[in-house]
């Protein structure tokens, strides 16, 4: 039986892994994901890629989050970096050296191996958003420290942390889109860094970690490609 969960509030999209994303009213979605989400990395001499962690296949590199990224027309290749005043780089690279301090990085298309930290669309709620706005106070929370691609406007009553209830289901997003929840983002300390104009803030992860065993979101696959706006139902099937 379809149950429409809410409305897409707003959509992001990050050309280049762990910068800030650009704001999008509409996206082309395919089987990859967003088309050109996380499509670039910063790729280091070891062939390790930019993160907020250590893995064997990231590097934490810290200061990624001040710069940010974007399509120039959409969807044309490749995205422009935006240094921390938000003007566009004449060279990413040269850039990225100065800005990280190594002379070993580079802007790098995906190849062979996957940018995405594990599945390729996230769906964060506005009901568990402004729990984590009551849970910290005193700290600017907004969806920008989760890296969501689609924030969801919940009805009024939905209660937080409502995708836990979406693992497990299809859903479609807007007229075409099909996507399959199958399990929530663990969550690490790249939730706390400074971005733009959001502060260091150890205490977000916290309460996540205390109250939601550190998971936050809903991750899917797609099912069918398509077109999702702004305003478009996410309705469960």
């Amino acid at each position: 039986m379809a149950d429409e969960a809410g409305v897409v509030e707003r959509m992001w999209r990050y050309p280049i892994k762990s910068t800030g994303g650009e704001l999008l009213q509409s996206v082309q979605v395919d089987l990859r994901g967003l088309v050109g989400d996380r499509l670039y990395a910063v790729r280091d001499g070891d062939g390790r890629f930019g993160s907020g962690k250590n893995t064997r296949r990231f590097r934490r590199m810290d200061g990624l989050l001040h710069l940010s990224s974007r399509f120039a027309d959409g969807t044309g290749e490749p995205p422009e970096l935006l240094d921390t005043d938000g003007r566009v780089v004449a060279d990413p690279t040269a850039h990225l050296r100065v800005h990280l301090g190594r002379d070993d990085v580079e802007l790098a298309r995906e190849g062979a191996v996957s940018h995405f930290d594990q599945l390729p669309v996230s769906v964060l709620t506005t009901a568990t958003l402004d729990w984590v706005r009551r849970a910290v106070p005193d700290v600017p929370v907004d969806e920008r420290r989760f890296r969501p691609n689609v924030l969801v406007r919940t009805p009024p009553g939905t209660p937080p942390f409502v995708e836990d209830a979406w693992i497990g289901r299809a859903a479609r997003l807007g007229a075409t889109v099909q996507i399959d929840f199958q399990r929530s983002s663990e969550r690490c300390v790249m939730t706390n860094q400074a971005q733009q104009d959001l502060p260091h803030a150890p205490g977000v992860l916290k309460a996540i970690a205390t109250a939601h065993d550190n998971r936050l979101d809903a991750l899917a696959t797609v099912l069918a490609p398509g077109t999702v706006r702004v305003g478009d139902p996410l309705v469960l099937g």
